[in-house]
């Protein structure tokens, strides 16, 4: 269902397809620049196609470090024409410098999960373990 997800740092845009079709079982690995991690904003960009329209498509997304919860994030994209090909872009603001963790804590670390839903119904699921190189 989903192509690619951006993740734009100053002008440069690194690029990572992050998400399988179909529903996701297995945890893909993805390895970004740690200077990311000084960024005061990120951006995020999602491409996807649906056959189907899909009447109120969402997602929820949490970001795990080891076993625990540190961020999670609820959004709303709406309808979705059948046949379609879409761009999904969200603004991330980082925490201040002094709350964030050291790449070396966090790479290996944290899992990012996203859920896929229309209104209610899970559509598609996503885990990816992020390094920091």
């Amino acid at each position: 269902m989903l192509d690619r997800k951006r993740i734009c740092h100053g002008y440069d845009i690194l690029e990572n397809s992050l998400y399988n079709d179909g529903a996701c079982l297995l945890i893909n690995s993805a390895h970004v620049p740690k200077s990311i991690l000084k960024c005061r904003t990120v951006s995020r960009e999602i491409n996807f196609t649906s056959a189907e329209k899909i009447d109120k498509f969402r997602l929820e997304q949490r970001v795990f470090l080891k076993e625990n919860i540190i961020e999670e994030w609820f959004f709303e994209f709406g309808f979705v024409i059948p046949e379609s090909t879409n761009t999904w872009q969200t603004l991330i603001e980082a925490a201040p410098e002094s709350q964030m963790l050291p790449p070396s804590l966090l790479s290996g670390n944290v899992v990012v999960e996203t859920l896929f839903y229309d209104d209610d119904l899970l559509v598609s699921t996503s885990k990816v373990r992020l390094y920091y190189d």
